[in-house]
């Protein structure tokens, strides 16, 4: 009797034969098999039999087909070509190459783009854990934090790594909000909160995504939301700005909710009713949204932008 997981009836996933998680551990877990997926990871596929088993250095053909037929329908397909990779043997040697299963790598504090929303001081990012987190020097306020594995450290210079770290996530907040979750696909459902006074990024309002599927959460300001917003990119390409290369921790608007006015048509615990303004200032202007309580926009306006 298989120990996998139950599956709904009316699910598009159902599978009589699929292997638990345990029984897919133990396949991959023998060293010869992750040779074998590791060689066909680096070789031009499909791949021949002969030229994988060159390839993985293996004599004995009768010893090396075994262990291929122990990979074959779950982590790797036969096709009239050769073999080649299904999702589930990428997978292993992508969380491989990450870093996420043999690697925990840590970096002391390093200087990043951007200063302080609340004191003015420079900012430093830290890694470890798998996280990449950026703060203030002086007062210690969070201005960002993200999961980035350790894979990605490699080759890669400090400044490097923070470019590579700003689009990732950016990628993870933005497929977060279109429902997608960025670990296991699953559907991902975004909520709004009112935040404690306690918390350490001093926002008023909390949008948190979460997967249904693996329960993996993602937690982001009203302004990280839309920072894939077309009407926003544009609006700062209008003033010679790219935005997809500006650090989103610099963007005062993304980190904090200064620029984040809430109405509460409702009550607290309704955010369906909530009425949200979202003023972006670029320069001598400002770009206004009204969004609703899902964070969809409702209406825009360019404004000029007040002047003290």
């Amino acid at each position: 009797m298989s120990d996998s997981p139950a599956v709904d009836a009316d699910s598009i996933l159902a599978c009589e034969e699929c292997l638990s998680p345990a029984e897919a551990f133990a396949v991959v877990g023998n060293e010869t098999r992750l040779s074998i997926l590791e060689a066909l990871w680096r070789m031009e596929r499909p791949a021949a039999f002969s030229d994988l088993r060159r390839e993985v250095g293996m004599r004995d053909s009768a010893q090396f087909n075994y262990h291929l037929s122990k990979l074959t329908g779950q982590f790797v397909t036969k096709t009239d070509d050769g073999y080649d990779f299904r999702s589930a043997g990428r997978a292993v040697i992508r969380a491989v190459l990450e870093g996420t299963l043999n690697q925990d790598p840590e970096l002391d504090p390093f200087d990043v783009d951007g200063e302080c929303v609340d004191c003015g001081a420079p900012l430093e990012a830290t890694y470890g854990n798998e996280r990449i987190r950026i703060r203030c020097t002086a007062c210690g306020r969070p201005h960002g934090g993200y999961s980035f594995p350790p894979g990605g450290l490699e080759d890669r210079t400090r400044e490097e790594l923070m470019s590579a770290f700003n689009q990732r996530a950016r990628h993870l907040s933005c497929l977060s909000a279109d429902g997608v979750c960025p670990e296991c696909s699953g559907r991902m459902e975004t909520s709004l909160f009112e935040v404690p006074d306690e918390d350490p990024f001093d926002l008023d309002v909390r949008v948190e995504h979460e997967c249904q599927r693996c329960q993996h959460t993602i937690v982001s300001s009203v302004g990280l939301v839309l920072l894939d917003d077309a009407e926003i990119v544009s609006f700062y390409r209008d003033h010679g700005i790219d935005l997809n290369t500006v650090p989103y921790w610099t963007l005062e608007w993304c980190v904090t909710d200064n620029y984040t006015v809430v109405e509460r048509a409702g009550t607290v615990d309704d955010p369906s009713s909530w009425r949200i303004t979202l003023t972006i200032p670029v320069e001598d202007e400002a770009l206004v949204l009204d969004l609703d309580g899902e964070l969809s926009v409702l209406a825009s306006e360019r404004r000029e932008r007040a002047t003290a």
